[in-house]
């Protein structure tokens, strides 16, 4: 019965680049004095830890990038402590590796969760340097080595940095990062499951929309550096889009991607965690979706329609808008534009949690482009040629239209009184 419990296979959750502090298209909730967005980010992690619990989870590992900002409001830090709690409340140890947006802006202050570190919380461990932490779980031993966000700036307080390049400075972390990753490895018991936990960008990934909210430049990490056998699991974080970067490949080198959509740039894209059944040399692993908000954008083309508003109305009519965040993207004649009033088309929209924009790409007659000169500098055949071109007349036509006109401007003015 013994050897059973050995051989289960350990529980371990992955999320990462939560940004609690994000409110890109929401509004003030009455009920809480916090921003809707806020909000749908931490219902997210809440759903993450009821799946957990539900499930008797063993570890939790966090990826980086707890806030969107590095100094968070007391609000924010607060709600990210009680979630962090609860977990650790229920006998579940929480590694919580420092990202970027964690990171203070000079060296000598603390990151934004340093706090758990400082108070000694129970059950929580904070990756805020290279290290191997050995973690006992309910299921045995796991060992999860963390790297957290490289900081370039940080090499300049070395003489033997100082005057490189950014190429250079990029470089040499890139070799720094590589290094110390090959260094923990050799200090793993190769008898228990291990876990590489890093806050980077590795080359081969696939970027989503967190170029808008990403600080700073990035040195890249070759995927090699991370795809060795010594580890059981590689969970990353800083990369919004969830991806898996080693194919059948083993370790499984993953992203979870941010547990909710950010802008109408992850409109397509899934979101959640990594659910990850542990063990030496055979670790499988799945990703589980969240049920984010929803961005929907509506297209409707309405310059054939005689009625651009009842065009219009089929167009929403096609897609589910509740609980969305909505954008409106309309092509339309000129003429039709004063029949479409932005007051109507957001009476279109009321089941939308909110209406991120509505925009209109108007088709205008094309008009004769003079260049520098005013008509009346122009000769007539310049006029003409000009308008031509306009017209988009093919050029054997263009040419024989301009011979005959030439005839007729060499024409001498007529005697007529």
């Amino acid at each position: 019965m013994l050897s059973d419990v050995i051989m289960e296979k350990i529980r371990l959750l992955h999320f990462a680049d939560l940004h609690i502090g994000v409110e890109n298209y929401g509004r003030l909730d009455p009920a809480t004095g916090v921003n809707q967005r806020v909000l749908d980010f931490l219902r997210r992690f809440d759903e993450l830890i009821d799946y957990g619990l539900e499930r008797e989870v063993d570890l939790v590992v966090f990826a980086g990038d707890a806030y969107k900002r590095r100094n968070p409001n007391p609000t924010y830090q607060r709600a990210f402590a009680r979630r962090v709690k609860r977990l650790a409340d229920a006998g579940v140890p929480v590694v919580l590796l420092v990202g970027n947006h964690d990171l203070p802006t000079m060296v000598q202050k603390a990151s934004s969760v340093d706090i758990f570190r400082t108070l000694g919380v129970p059950n929580v461990i904070v990756g805020r340097v290279e290290e191997v932490h050995r973690i006992e779980t309910r299921r045995g031993l796991v060992q999860v080595a963390t790297i957290p966000y490289p900081v370039r700036q940080r090499l300049l307080a070395h003489d033997e940095y100082r005057g490189l390049s950014i190429e250079q400075l990029d470089r040499e972390l890139q070799r720094i990062v590589t290094d110390n990753i090959r260094a923990l490895a050799v200090q793993l018991d190769p008898d228990v499951p291990a876990v590489l936990a890093a806050h980077l960008t590795i080359s081969g990934a696939t970027y989503g929309s967190e170029r808008s909210v990403m600080i700073g430049r990035d040195a890249v990490i070759l995927k090699s550096a991370l795809a060795d056998p010594a580890w059981d699991y590689v969970a990353l974080g800083h990369i919004h889009k969830h991806q898996s970067l080693n194919g059948d490949g083993y370790p499984p080198v993953v992203y979870a991607g941010s547990l909710e959509r950010i802008d109408f740039g992850e409109e397509r894209e899934p979101k959640g965690f990594c659910w990850v059944e542990l063990a030496r040399g055979d670790t499988t692993w799945q990703f589980v979706e969240v049920n984010a908000r929803r961005f929907v954008t509506v297209r409707a083309d309405l310059r054939a329609a005689d009625d651009p508003l009842a065009a219009l109305q089929g167009a929403v009519a096609g897609h589910e808008l509740k609980g969305a965040v909505v954008r409106v993207i309309l092509q339309m004649r000129a003429d039709q534009e004063p029949l479409v009033r932005d007051q109507e088309v957001r009476s279109l929209l009321v089941d939308a949690a909110f209406v991120g924009s509505i925009s209109r790409e108007v088709e205008r007659e094309a008009r004769v482009r003079l260049g520098g000169l005013a008509p009346e500098e122009m000769t007539p055949r310049q006029l003409l040629e000009r308008y031509l071109e306009a017209r988009g007349t093919e050029p054997e036509r263009k040419k024989e239209l301009l011979a005959r006109a030439e005839e007729i401007f060499d024409e001498p003015p007529s005697d007529s009184t």
